[in-house]
C-alpha cells in the first residue's frame, strides 16, 4: 500500500510550480504543451538519459477527467520548440482545460519517478502507483461560479495514467496517480495566508492580519482583486477579471516578429525580454542587441491603466482599505508601470514583492502551508496546545 504525499502545485498561466513532501523536492516548467507522436525523433538517442528530464518531457496521458483522452504531449521546454505549441487562451476557464490537468499530472508524476521517493511509492514492472493529498487553487472567478467542486471531482475517485516515452531517464515508466485528498483554495485568499503564516504555520505578521486589505493577483488569463476583512475573504465584495497579462505578451510577441523578423518561442520569452536583470526590453536581431522598448512600453503602459483603473475601482468600494499587495506574475511584468502610475496620480498605499522568487513561488508556499494546516487540524490530537493565533486564521 503506497503512503499518501503532499503536493502542492499552482498551475499558473506562465509555469506550473510544485512544492512536494516536507519541501524537499520543487518543480518549475513553463505551461506550454504539444501533440505529438510515440516515437519523436531525437539525435543522439543513445544519450537520452544524460539529458535533464526536465527538458525532454514526452509522456502520454490517459485519465477519465480529459476532455481528449491517451493523447501524447511534448510539455514545457519541450513544447516550447514545437510549431503547434498550445498555451492557455485569455477567456479560457483554467478549472476546464485540458491543459490545466495534463500540467499537474505531468509534475507530480515527474515527482513520483524521483528515486527519493523509492519508498514512498510501490514500483511493479516499470508501473509505480502513487496517492497524493493535493492543494491547489484557482482563480476566484472560477470559485465564486462553483467551478471548484467540479475541478475536485475530476480528480478524486479515478485513476490517472502517467507514461513516460521519449522522456531521459524515464523511459517506459507509467505512474498511476491516485489523490487520497484535494483542497481547492481560491487564489486571493491564498495570498493572504502567504502573507501572514510563515512554513511551519506561525503567524509571521500580526499586524497585517486585522487590517482590511486588497490582495491584487495579477495573471495571465485574468485578475483577482481579494477583499480581506476580519481575516477572511469578503465573498460578497472580492472580484475576478478576465483582464491578464497573455494578450498583451502575445501583442508585444507579434510585433517584435512583425518589426524584427524574431520569432519568439512562447510567452516565457516575452516575459524574460521585459523582466531580465540587464540589458531589459533588449532582443537580439541578426546578431546586434536591439532595443524593443517602443513596443513593450506602449503595450504595458495601455495594461497597466486597465489594471490601475480595477484597483480604483475595488478601492472607493472598500473605502476603509489600508494596503493593496501585489501578486502574481503578471504583477512582475507590470510592476514597474504600475508603481510609475501611483507616484503620478493621487497614489494608493500598494505594495509589491520585490524578492521574484517569493513573488513567483507565492501562490505554491500558500497552498503548501494550506494543506499542511488542513492536515495538521483534521488529524487525530494527542494533545490540544494549538496556538490561538494559528487558529485564527482558518484554512
Amino acid at each position: 500500500m503506497s503512503n499518501s504525499r503532499i503536493a502542492a502545485v499552482d498551475v499558473g498561466n506562465d509555469s506550473l510550480k510544485g512544492i512536494f513532501g516536507t519541501l524537499e523536492h520543487e518543480l518549475n516548467i513553463p505551461n506550454v504543451i504539444a501533440r505529438d507522436i510515440e516515437d519523436r525523433p531525437v539525435i543522439g538517442i543513445e544519450e537520452l538519459d544524460s539529458k535533464d528530464p526536465l527538458e525532454g518531457i514526452h509522456i502520454r496521458v490517459h485519465s477519465p477527467a480529459l476532455k481528449e483522452n491517451n493523447v501524447i504531449y511534448r510539455v514545457g521546454q519541450l513544447a516550447a520548440k514545437s510549431d503547434n505549441s498550445t498555451e492557455l487562451d485569455p477567456g479560457s476557464s483554467k478549472s476546464e482545460e485540458d491543459q490545466t490537468l495534463i500540467m499537474l499530472f505531468a509534475a507530480l508524476a515527474l515527482d513520483a519517478v524521483n528515486e527519493d521517493n523509492a519508498k514512498t511509492f510501490t514500483k511493479n514492472n516499470n508501473v509505480i502507483d502513487t496517492s497524493y493529498i493535493l492543494g491547489t487553487g484557482l482563480p476566484l472567478r472560477e470559485v465564486k461560479e462553483g467551478k471548484d467542486a467540479g475541478y475536485r471531482s475530476k480528480l478524486l475517485g479515478s485513476v490517472h495514467q502517467v507514461e513516460f516515452l521519449v522522456t531521459p531517464k524515464y523511459q517506459g515508466i507509467k505512474v498511476n496517480l491516485k489523490f487520497e485528498e484535494v483542497k481547492v483554495y481560491p487564489e486571493g485568499f491564498a495570498a493572504f495566508i502567504n502573507l501572514v503564516m510563515d512554513n511551519d504555520l506561525n503567524i509571521i505578521n500580526k499586524d497585517l492580519i486585522d487590517k482590511p486589505i486588497l490582495i491584487q493577483d495579477i495573471g495571465g488569463l485574468s485578475t483577482d482583486i481579494a477583499v480581506i476583512k476580519n481575516r477572511n475573504v469578503d465573498d460578497d465584495k472580492a472580484q475576478g477579471f478576465n483582464l491578464g497579462v497573455s494578450e498583451a505578451l502575445e501583442q508585444i510577441r507579434e510585433e517584435i516578429r512583425s518589426k524584427h523578423g524574431v520569432e519568439l518561442d512562447s510567452r516565457r520569452d516575452v516575459v524574460d525580454i521585459i523582466t531580465k536583470k540587464t540589458n531589459r526590453n533588449h532582443i537580439m536581431v541578426r546578431g546586434s542587441r536591439t532595443s524593443v522598448h517602443d513596443i513593450t512600453d506602449r503595450i504595458l503602459v495601455d495594461l497597466a491603466k486597465k489594471q490601475y483603473r480595477l484597483l480604483r475601482n475595488v478601492w472607493q468600494k472598500n473605502s476603509q482599505t489600508e494596503i493593496c499587495y501585489f501578486v502574481g506574475g503578471g504583477s512582475a511584468v507590470l510592476k514597474d508601470y504600475i508603481k510609475t502610475l501611483n507616484n503620478n496620480l493621487d497614489g494608493y498605499n500598494i505594495d509589491f514583492f520585490e524578492d521574484e522568487k517569493e513573488s513567483i513561488w507565492m501562490m505554491a508556499n500558500a497552498y503548501y502551508k494550506l494543506i499542511s494546516d488542513h492536515l495538521k487540524r483534521t488529524a487525530p490530537k494527542e494533545k490540544k496546545s494549538e496556538d490561538k493565533d494559528k487558529k485564527a486564521v482558518k484554512a
